[in-house]
């Protein structure tokens, strides 16, 4: 209960933040452009997640963007460049805010996407599909698999009303399909939820630590991260969970926490990743930032913040899309119906 209750303290801080800082960080304070700019390299040097896990030389970065900052840059500029040093890290969870602009990293940019709405509309949805809360769903092939369209967790907070909606709906599916492609990501509290309706007994479903200091060795201890079994209503059958490289965050927690159960799948493309939660603070002049530090440790030991692979890699057929036909939808149906 303890760990799980620091998770959802981290959760809300990270939800919260960019509200939070209009408010704690609201005066601006009069320093040099070179003092800031050396705050916010320290502070990624000591605290980011991933220096060492995505073979960063966050010294040479500093060798290449410090020399562009001088005694008397612009506010413009002096934002582009730290906006551009953090953009390195390739990673959607950094951001700087100043009043007049916000940096971030484009999480498209990380890979195709692997999903046609309209395909997805028309040939499984189809006109008589249901919208329960964030998720439009509906049986496909002739009723026996169940499928689910959840494009964001940001959306709204899953209630239990809905997650009983879908559990006695589809209660009698020999399958049941969650299609994350394209998800950002949102509220990690959804994932917790939309997981307590596979779960049967308290499990452990990922680890976590945080960065402490400079060095690849230099976390805090692992602290289990438990779903717990909720006095609800549950889904028993097999499931296959759909991903793209644009399933992104909490997506990517969702993707993760599913190497825990042995009747889910993942089928299509490695998601987006973003496993790390971001923290930040206020930069001398006054401006905010916030990155990653923390690393997520799958159930089998892996660190996926890269991307979380699929147990079955299927890119969409493009050609198949144009009949109309989702060959990442078939493959799932298949293999539930195996």
């Amino acid at each position: 209960m303890k760990t799980r209750l620091i998770i959802y303290i981290a959760i809300f801080a990270v939800i919260s933040f960019y509200s939070c800082e209009k408010i704690a960080f609201e005066k601006k304070t009069e320093t040099d452009s070179l003092t800031t700019f050396n705050y916010l390299w320290n502070e990624v040097n000591t605290k980011y997640g991933f220096l060492e896990y995505k073979n960063i030389d966050w010294d040479s970065i500093y060798v290449v963007y410090r020399p562009m900052v001088g005694s008397d840059i612009s506010d413009d500029s002096l934002f582009n460049i730290m906006g551009s040093m953090l953009n390195e890290l390739k990673d959607g969870h950094v951001n700087l805010f100043s009043q007049f602009n916000i940096s971030k990293y484009d999480i498209t940019l990380l890979g195709p996407v692997n999903i046609n709405d309209r395909v997805v509309k028309e040939s499984y949805l189809k006109s008589d599909y249901q919208i329960t809360g964030s998720f439009k769903h509906n049986f496909i092939h002739d009723g026996k698999i169940g499928y689910i369209r959840y494009s964001s967790f940001d959306n709204s907070m899953i209630t239990d009303f809905e997650l009983d909606y879908l559990v006695d709906k589809y209660a009698q599916t020999e399958g049941l399909i969650i299609d994350i492609r394209q998800n950002g990501g949102g509220y990690l509290s959804n994932v917790f939820k939309l997981l307590s309706i596979f779960t049967f007994e308290n499990s452990k479903i990922y680890e976590t630590q945080v960065k402490t200091a400079p060095g690849i060795d230099c976390f805090s201890l692992l602290e289990e991260v438990t779903i717990n079994s909720e006095d609800r209503k549950k889904y028993s059958g097999k499931v296959a969970v759909l991903t793209d490289r644009g399933s992104y965050s909490a997506s990517s927690f969702f993707s993760v926490c599913t190497y825990a159960y042995d009747n889910i799948i993942l089928v299509g493309d490695t998601t987006g990743g973003g496993l790390g939660l971001p923290n930040g603070g206020q930069l001398p002049n006054g401006w905010t930032y916030r990155f990653s530090i923390t690393r997520t440790i799958a159930v089998d030991g892996g660190n996926y913040e890269n991307g979380v692979p699929p147990d079955f890699t299927v890119i969409l057929d493009t050609d198949a899309a144009e009949t109309g036909i989702d060959n990442v939808i078939e493959f799932a149906v298949d293999r539930l119906l195996e």
